[in-house]
This record gives structure tokens, sequence and C-alpha cells, in this order.
């Protein structure tokens, strides 16, 4: 499965007589969306020190646990043992700030304080770009902001931001990280999609959501009869797999990504859901409009970035239909996707930016299109 197509054949179902003037054409990776238009995103700062943005991801994290733990550990007071940093569960985390002994306690503490620090740096300098100057709000997404540490780490760098007299404000995104890169891909679809006749009776979508660690899989209930701009959305079956423990090569990668997608529909079927042919995808990096990744795919196993790969191809060849309709397969970029979930909540700021937290830093600047 590492054959390339032209992107026609993923999105050649949507684009159709049925499409009304002035609506947007299906790229994989575009910037204008039903919505918003991505302005910019998978920004790669860089100094002297390498990549602005890896002083503030997971792992970062994880190293100023370690340097917190060192002055103990040389006289022989560790309070976590042998146990190494970056394999402390996030729950142990956030129970020890509540219900651990004082100096255990102290040590993540001390390590959400240095974050937060670093993490305020690099929003600095996003925020000096020309072309995010402007962002009024900041949404957090990401596995880091899921957890009462992240929680914690990330409203010090407001405080922090507020000091220095920037007014940008701060948010977490309102779903759970794991649902808000799914429930995001809902937006990839022009309105048109939903609203055509041959797509009347759809209720839900396949989403995916594919990580440096771990692949998310979901069926997206749209709830259109609730609210029709996307805000009721929410998951109804739902698999994870932490490809990450298993060192899988590419191809294996995606063997499991399309079984789960597969059970999906199959447990949509059993449900009695009426799933739309339309399959949204996030993924690290740049995606160009034929579904290539350009660059920033460094952290996913194996070669993501080679010309002769094409994602969306491979999953179309696996999943050419669905009911009996063409399967349209779009992606882009995870951090626009997980972004996008809180686009409804947005209609009260022009400009605004999704950060991911995760094993990099996602982000994406998004301004909302008049509707």
């Amino acid at each position: 499965m590492s054959w390339s197509a032209p992107a026609i054949c993923i999105v050649a179902i949507a684009v159709s007589k049925e499409t009304a003037p002035g609506t947007i054409a299906l790229a994989h990776g575009a910037r204008r969306l039903p919505g918003v238009e991505v302005v910019s995103y998978n920004v790669g700062l860089k100094d002297e020190a390498g990549f602005v943005g890896d002083r503030a991801t997971k792992r970062a994290f994880r190293q100023f646990i370690e340097e917190w733990r060192k002055p103990l550990r040389r006289i022989g007071q560790d309070p976590f043992g042998n146990e190494q940093s970056a394999k402390i569960a996030k729950k142990k985390l956030d129970d020890l700030l509540t219900k651990g002994d004082a100096e255990s306690a102290a040590i993540v503490q001390g390590a959400i304080e240095s974050f937060a620090h670093e993490l305020a740096g690099v929003l600095q300098r996003f925020l000096k770009l020309e072309t995010w100057k402007d962002a009024e709000r900041l949404v957090f997404g990401g596995g880091f902001s899921g957890s009462r540490v992240g929680e914690l780490a990330i409203g010090r760098a407001s405080v922090l931001l507020k000091n220095e007299k920037i007014k940008t404000e701060i948010r977490i995104v309102r779903h759970d990280p794991d649902e808000a890169g799914l429930i995001g891909a809902a937006h990839l679809a022009p309105t048109w999609m939903f609203k055509a006749q041959m797509f009347k009776g759809h209720d839900a979508i396949l989403a995916a959501d594919i990580g440096g660690t771990n692949i998310r899989a979901g069926i997206v209930c749209l709830n259109l009869k609730d609210a029709d701009d996307l805000s009721k959305a929410e998951i109804g079956q739902f698999e994870l797999w932490r490809h990450g423990d298993e060192k899988p090569s590419r191809d294996e990668v995606m063997d499991g990504l399309i079984g789960m997608l597969k059970r999906l529909i199959k447990a949509a079927k059993k449900d009695k859901l009426q799933l739309a042919p339309f399959i949204g995808i996030g993924c690290p990096g740049r995606i160009d409009a034929a579904g290539s990744i350009e660059a920033g795919g460094q952290n996913l196993p194996g070669n993501w970035e080679s010309s002769n790969f094409n994602l969306p191809a491979v999953i179309h060849e696996a999943i050419p239909a669905i009911n009996d309709n063409e399967t349209t397969v779009l992606m882009h970029n995870d951090a626009v996707v997980q972004g996008l979930s809180e686009a409804p909540f947005m209609s009260d700021v022009g400009i605004w930016a999704a950060f991911t937290i995760g094993t990099g830093l996602g982000n994406a600047l998004y301004e909302n299109r008049e509707q």
C-alpha cells in the first residue's frame, strides 16, 4: 500500500453538479473551509537552539519533571524511586497534586511552573508574527490539555502573558482531547454535502486522528436537527490504538487504521446509524491538495512524507464505498482539525488560533468567514 494516486479519485464524488455557486471545492489541506479561512498552520519557528515549539511538548514537560527530581535523587531521596519520568502516568501526576506527599507534589508543581514559562515564551513568539498578532483567542487541545497538570500549566502561562500586558484570551477545548480531533473532522465537509439530496438521511460520518503515539477513530454523530452549526456533534462508537507502544511500520499503521474504520462501519450498521460516505482525517504535517504530506510527519513511524505514499488514496482503495455511495476522503493537519471542533463557539471573535500539546506542538490560525 505504498502507491500514490491523483486527488480527483478522492474528491470527484464531492465536486458535483449540485455544488452551489460560491461554495468551496474540496481539497486536502484546504485553506478555505465552510466556516473559516485557515490563515496559517504547522508553523515551525526556529532559533539557534532548534524548533521553538519543542520547548512546549509532552516530552518537554517530562524533562522538567526529571530536572526537579535530580537534586533529591543525588541524596537518595527521590520520592518517585526508580520510576522513569517519561513513564509516570498522567493520572498519577494529577493525583499527586491533591493527595500526594509534599515533596512529590512539589516536584510536579515545579515542573508546571517551569513548563508554563516556556509555553508563555513560545506563545509570545507566535503572537509577534505578522499573521498571528491579531489573534483574539487561543484554544488548547492535545493530550496534555486533558489532564489537571496540563490545565494548570496552560492556565499559569495565561497569567504570565497577562502580566506582560498580552490580552489574548486562552481557553482549553471543551471536548475530551481524544474526541476533539474527530469532531473537528465534520467541519472539513462543506455544508452542502449534508444538505444535498443524495445525502439526505445520513446523520454521521467517520473520522480518524493520527498522532505520533496514538490513533483514534470514531463515528461522529452530527445531530444537525439539534444544531446545524455542528455545535451538538458528538462521538458515538470510538476506538483508540496506542501504536507508539508497538513500534509498527507505516504499512502496519495503515492496516490498523483501516481495520478500525471497517469495524466502525459494521458497528454503525448494527446500530442502524446512517453513515454519510465521508471520512475526515487529521494527520501531522503540511498537507498538499493531492493528499501527500509535504513536511512535518517526522513523529510518525516510517516515511510518511514520501512522494510514493498518499494516505487518503490508501484509505479510498480499502474503503471505496460506504452505503453504496463512493467514499470521499478528506485530510488536513491534525491541529487544524482539532481546532475546528471549537469553530461553532468562536463567533464572537474574528481571528483565533489552536494549539495542540502532544508529541509535538501543533498550531493553526483561523479567520472566521461570513456565513
